[in-house]
């Protein structure tokens, strides 16, 4: 039994780490959902594609740490190769490149050196090219290496031949929480009477927890708005840091063991995994520009938001993201 479970359970990592699964019918959204999707939609002017970055890049790629190694493959759910990876990162974000890394290692713009390359920048190796990899700086890539490994993070071996940068370098957002006061009949957050947030009204989201400390080190450290990680953790666990979801998620922010390795986390211990996932809604946060979005994206995934242009219509995904703006709303009336 216990190899069951074990195949199981990797069955269920590898569907959370697709990008744009499709909702199963008996799932499919109301059309009140559907106009939960536009107003967020048109509350951030539109659609949320062309905004990724590097930093995108790199979140994206670290969804498929452990998925194994297979020459010519384009699935994650059975294996990948080094181009196959970087291809499906790139897809996820909306960015569709070649399938070989020859090719790959033309798109773009050239980076002079490593010293110049950015997070989320492709490193190819050899002339002509046969292997490829997206930098995360400080010398070391996200690759699919070789049959009999998976992929994973490792040095950068060698000089490479060429660094191609595909997005623009991350940068923060500063209309990150704007324009969200009308959002399916949610009150604003704190609103300063123009329609945008004022973020240090929405304190003590869901009340005190014996996280409160770390939540706010997180959040001052993270630049999020106040309140929200806590509100995440009560939707996700109730506070409870041995939480362990029958999809494999896990401890107090439910993170995927290969979401918590990517950050380089244990999801277990209640500090690195508040300050994993507030480093997960940041960069989330600048990729979509809002809240709702960013809490969609740490639900369902960024590649389904970019899929639908705004909250997937995912039952589960509608009412996550409305619980926890609803428990804002209230910390902020408190």
């Amino acid at each position: 039994m216990n190899g069951i479970t074990a195949i199981m359970n990797r069955m269920a990592q590898i569907d959370a780490m697709l990008p744009v699964r499709q909702a199963p019918a008996a799932q499919a959204s109301t059309a009140s959902g559907t106009d939960f999707a536009s107003a967020l939609s048109d509350a951030m002017g539109g659609s949320a594609t062309g905004s990724a970055t590097g930093s995108d890049a790199v979140a994206a790629a670290k969804k498929y740490l452990g998925v194994p190694y297979v020459w010519g493959g384009t699935n994650p759910a059975t294996g990948l190769d080094c181009s196959g990876l970087v291809q499906q990162v790139y897809s996820d974000l909306g960015v569709d490149l070649p399938r070989v890394s020859r090719d790959q290692a033309k798109q773009g713009t050239a980076v002079a050196s490593l010293d110049q390359a950015k997070p989320g920048d492709l490193v190819a190796f050899g002339s002509p090219v046969h292997h490829i990899g997206i930098y995360l700086g400080n010398g070391q890539m996200i690759h699919a290496p070789e049959a009999g490994e998976d992929v994973k993070i490792g040095k950068v071996y060698e000089t490479p031949t060429a660094i191609r940068r595909i997005l623009p370098d991350s940068s923060s957002s500063s209309s990150a929480l704007s324009g969200l006061g009308t959002l399916s009949g949610l009150a604003p957050i704190g609103t300063n009477g123009a329609g945008t947030y004022n973020v240090t009204a929405a304190t003590g989201a869901t009340g005190s927890s014996k996280y409160d400390n770390l939540f706010a080190a997180a959040t001052a450290k993270y630049g999020l708005p106040s309140g929200l990680l806590s509100a995440v953790a009560k939707a996700e666990s109730n506070y409870n840091p041995n939480a362990v979801s029958g999809a494999g998620a896990q401890g107090l922010m439910q993170l995927m063991p290969s979401t918590a390795a990517g950050l380089g986390v244990d999801a277990l211990n209640p500090t690195q995994a508040i300050d994993g996932a507030a480093r997960l809604l940041k960069s989330h946060l600048n990729s979509f520009g809002s809240v709702p979005l960013a809490l969609a994206a740490y639900n369902a995934g960024p590649g389904a938001v970019r899929k639908y242009d705004g909250v997937p219509p995912y039952n589960e995904t509608q009412n996550y993201v409305r619980k926890i703006m609803a428990n804002l709303t209230a910390g902020a009336a408190a």
